[in-house]
């Protein structure tokens, strides 16, 4: 974790707050667009953000959170109580969203999904490779940094405030583009399925809020064997391995808690993973929240 004190709040949009953190000893941690950040707050909640500032400055992070009235405490903290110059702690940059090499780029942001594809879309012209950003939201009150987009990017940019102006018919965007093209999309859930209906699978990358409902076979009883301490800890069929494990006196850094940011990340020696999770676990790895077993044992490097 790293030690560092809120050095800004900004009101940038209706219900839109930008935070500058700044290091409380020294450089942060390096990052790259896409990546996102674990932010500890004092009512014991841990939050993942989007980094959204710039990716050659060490000495701050930016984020921006939008308040929601149905939050489990995360947002609502740092609106109405969160004070400049408090202390926090924060995991290091982790990033699931990645923007991968490509001969054109379009962004498409739908609210609060300008925060990961604002630094994808500094980077890419920084490169000198095409990109166009194309972002909606209900109201131009409510949708942040548009005037830095705007004065870094110009007509680059398409801001589209859909109670005046509607939503825009996204398979309009695909017949101008390159043939080896990437889409990246973050927004909600209805901009998302509009874009998997708009464009291939294989060219489009997609953040979500939230995850995907989808339907798997009924939880069963297994067990985790923890490498390094010898220990195995029985996983019921109504516990997460993630509850298990910290009945067992062996809790795991856990963020989002239903399969979106990796922060629960654990390394399997042995066993065949049931993955639940909505960004994909890489090879020998599993997301304790919410993915189970297939195998009646899993060896875990714990």
């Amino acid at each position: 974790m790293q030690q560092i004190i809120v050095d800004r709040i900004d009101q940038v949009a209706e219900d839109v707050v930008s935070l500058v953190l700044r290091g409380a000893s020294g450089p942060l941690a390096p990052w790259e667009p896409g990546a996102h950040i674990d932010v500890a707050l004092p009512n014991w909640l841990t939050r993942q953000y989007s980094l959204c500032g710039d990716t050659a400055d060490r000495e701050t992070y930016r984020i921006a959170i939008r308040y929601d009235p149905l939050s489990r405490g995360g947002s609502e903290y740092i609106h109405r109580f969160l004070r400049r110059g408090r202390g926090l702690e924060v995991s290091l940059p982790r990033n699931h969203f990645a923007l991968e090499p490509a001969p054109e780029y379009l962004f498409l942001a739908g609210g609060i999904g300008i925060t990961p594809l604002l630094p994808m879309m500094r980077a890419a012209l920084a490169s000198a490779v095409p990109a166009s950003l194309v972002y909606l939201g209900r109201s131009l009150a409510t949708m942040p940094f548009t005037e830095e987009l705007r004065s870094s990017f110009g007509d680059r940019v398409r801001i589209v405030p859909t109670k005046q102006q509607g939503r825009p018919d996204l398979g309009t965007l695909g017949p101008g583009l390159d043939s080896g093209a990437l889409v990246y999309c973050c927004g909600p859930a209805s901009m998302l399925a509009a874009a998997q209906d708009a464009f291939p699978a294989g060219r489009l990358r997609a953040e979500r809020f939230h995850p995907v409902a989808r339907a798997f076979a009924p939880n069963t009883e297994f067990e985790a064997a923890l490498a390094r301490s010898g220990r195995t800890v029985r996983v019921p069929a109504d516990e997460s391995l993630l509850e298990a494990l910290a009945h067992a006196g062996r809790p795991v850094q856990a963020g989002c808690r239903e399969g979106v940011c990796g922060s629960c990340e654990l390394t399997v020696l042995d066993g065949e993973p049931e993955h639940r999770d909505d960004i994909g676990a890489p090879a020998g790895r599993m997301y304790a929240c919410v993915s189970r077993a297939r195998s009646a044992r899993l060896v875990l490097d714990l």
